[in-house]
């Protein structure tokens, strides 16, 4: 009974898990579908999780072994920076160490016109003070003054644009200053890593010398451009690692980060000279109108520069200003030429300043001696039915020795001097002293000068007749210095040059010399025989550099009148180039070559060598005379008046 109720009551009990007989039998050892369900899905898993973790396990070993030397190269790569240090360009010093170009930090300059305005405070009431905006005509006239740049130029920007006005580039603290003096809103100046000028603190004084960098910053002219190489410092670039913020790890920055070397590049020039140079030559230019002129100081034992001074100038801090201005007067064709260093770059013809050469071809050939006597009738005939060449004044000389025929500038005399010598010898000395040829100055553009080829000039014998007495070739003036400075140096070819090199703080020169060693052209013998009928040149009555003494000191010189061809000819007084060379002092062991020329100087007959470019020359002398402290010949004529023999 109780088994039946157990039945009926639908519970089974603990004891009631099998049944017995028949039916019972049947139920032993069965497994409920649930559970055979339930053990594949953990086969799965237990399969998943081993496939998953041997993944792991893979890609563990791929990252750890495998790949590892690529994932330390990105971490490497994420945690470092690369930086190069702006660097300024290597300031430029005179032979006395005077700054004469340097790199200063320069300044960005925007305007915003939304943003004018400015604070006006009341005398005695807040403190805090009132915003009034700034009309764009009003903030025009503020800054044009300062700018330099026409109030209604800068009114028109303001009125295109309300923000993002770019008024300037390279500004320097100066104009800074007076920009942030203002304290006007809507007014940004920004420096970035790049903002360096080029800054020159002599102005126009060096302009010819050094050069100027244009608004990129590459050089365009002088040593800045043909110095380029070693003006620029060499920079490299430094890996720095930083932190996730981008912080720079301080120790990781390597301890050459940032140096720079305190070399500068030292010029032979001497600013007081150049100074003195400049005002000379600017006061006999205008006495005289001339267009344009140069002077040139060299020592003639190492062929340094003292001074390069060419007129007319500019200003390298402000150039483009100077170029316009100057196109207002010569035409906008020509107003570049403004930016040429004549001096170095265009030959012309150089009339009697290149006859004490001559003379030394002559001696060198013993085709004449200091004592040779020439016959002088005032003029020459080189083929029957010819113009005949004469004398600058058209005067007869008679017999004159070599010295006087330096005096006088006898174009006849010389003449008859070249004839004597075979025309394919002199051809050959011509070259030999470098006619037609670059000389090696250390400035950019020289140029070379022209002769005739050996064919054209042995086809005629009018051809070494022109070139006696200066005429039918090209020097430029630095060339002709060079030649001159043979005649005062002992007969030796020098090559000019105005740098000295690279110097550090302590006065130790860090590069190698490049100039090249002297050639010897010229005996010293016949070199010192010129270099006295030079010195009778301005000591004698009769010598047309007289204007050039100095009383108490042994100076040579030679003049020269070049007239310039027109139309074929020379015709126009006024189209010459006036010119003096002078050799200080005789006696001494040290000497210098002051060159002096002015270009179309009005006057007519009476613009000479001896009348304009003499006097420039002296005054040139006298200050060079007191800088390099030279000692007088004579001391009891110092401060006299000159003697004239």
């Amino acid at each position: 009974m109780s088994n039946i109720r157990r039945k009926k009551s639908g519970k089974v009990g603990r004891n009631d898990r099998f049944s017995f007989g028949a039916a019972g039998n049947q139920s032993i050892g069965r497994r409920s579908p649930d559970r055979d369900l339930l053990k594949r899905r953990l086969t799965i898993i237990l399969m998943a999780l081993g496939f998953g973790a041997l993944g792991l396990v893979v890609r563990l070993v791929w990252l750890q072994v495998i790949d590892a030397p690529n994932l330390q190269q990105k971490v490497q790569d994420q945690q470092t920076v690369t930086i190069r240090p702006v660097v300024p360009r290597r300031t430029i010093v005179d032979r006395s160490n005077n700054q004469i170009a340097i790199d200063r930090p320069s300044y960005t300059f925007y305007a915003h016109p939304s943003l004018f305005s400015e604070v006006i405070f009341d005398k005695g009431k807040s403190k805090k003070g009132t915003k009034v905006k700034i009309s764009p005509a009003d903030m025009a006239q503020r800054l044009a003054p300062i700018l330099e740049r026409d109030p209604q130029e800068l009114q028109v920007k303001f009125q295109q644009r309300q923000t993002g006005v770019l008024l300037g580039t390279g500004l320097g603290e100066d104009i800074k200053n007076r920009i942030r003096a203002l304290k006007l809103d809507g007014l940004d100046l920004t420096q970035g890593e790049l903002d360096y000028t080029r800054f020159y603190p002599q102005n126009e004084m060096l302009a010819e010398v050094l050069g100027y960098l244009d608004w990129e910053h590459k050089p365009q002219a002088g040593i800045e451009r043909s110095q380029s190489a070693i003006l620029e410092r060499k920079v490299s670039q430094y890996p720095l690692t930083k932190e996730a913020s981008g912080d720079i790890l301080p120790d990781r920055v390597t301890a050459d980060f940032l140096h720079t070397d305190d070399l500068k590049l030292r010029l032979s020039v001497d600013l007081r000279l150049q100074r003195a140079a400049r005002t000379a030559l600017r006061q006999q230019m205008q006495t005289w109108s001339a267009k344009r002129g140069t002077v040139i100081v060299m020592d003639a034992d190492t062929g340094a520069l003292r001074s390069m001074v060419v007129e007319p100038t500019y200003d390298p801090n402000n150039y483009s200003r100077d170029v316009e201005n100057y196109g207002k007067i010569v035409g906008k064709a020509r107003q570049t030429s403004l930016l040429q260093n004549w001096a170095v770059s265009e030959p012309s013809e150089t009339g009697s300043t290149f006859k004490p050469i001559n003379i030394a071809i002559a001696l060198e050939n013993d085709v004449i001696t200091p004592k040779t006597i020439i016959n002088d009738p005032g003029l020459i005939v080189i083929y029957p039915g010819t113009p005949p060449i004469r004398n600058s004044h058209l005067e007869k000389n008679g017999d004159i020795d070599i010295a006087t025929v330096l005096q006088v500038s006898s174009n006849v005399a010389m003449v008859k001097i070249i004839q004597k010598l075979n025309p394919n010898v002199y051809y050959n000395w011509l070259q030999r002293i470098g006619l037609g040829q670059k000389y090696g100055i250390d400035l950019p553009a020289e140029g070379q000068g022209k002769i005739h080829s050996r064919r054209e000039f042995l086809s005629s014998k009018f051809y070494a007749a022109n070139t006696a007495f200066g005429q039918g070739f090209t020097l430029t003036p630095m060339q002709l210095v060079t030649l001159t400075g043979s005649i005062a140096n002992g007969g030796k070819l020098v090559t000019p040059h105005v740098v000295e090199g690279l110097f550090d703080s302590e006065g130790v020169r860090k590069d190698k010399p490049t100039v090249p060693e002297p050639v010897q052209i010229f005996s010293p013998k016949n070199a010192q025989a010129v270099l006295e009928m030079m010195e009778t040149v301005v000591t004698n009555k009769r010598g047309s550099g007289k204007t050039a003494q100095i009383p108490g000191y042994r100076i040579a010189g030679k003049t020269g009148t070049a007239q310039q061809v027109v139309n074929g000819g020379y015709k126009d007084d006024n189209q010459k180039i006036t010119s003096f060379v002078g050799i200080l002092p005789v006696d001494g062991k040290h000497r210098y070559v002051v060159f002096a020329a002015l270009d179309r100087p009005k006057g007519g007959k009476t613009a000479l060598g001896s009348t304009v470019a003499a006097p420039v020359v002296k005054t040139v002398m006298e200050s060079l005379i007191s800088i390099e402290g030279i000692p007088p010949s004579d001391p009891s004529q110092v401060g006299k008046e000159a003697k004239i023999k």
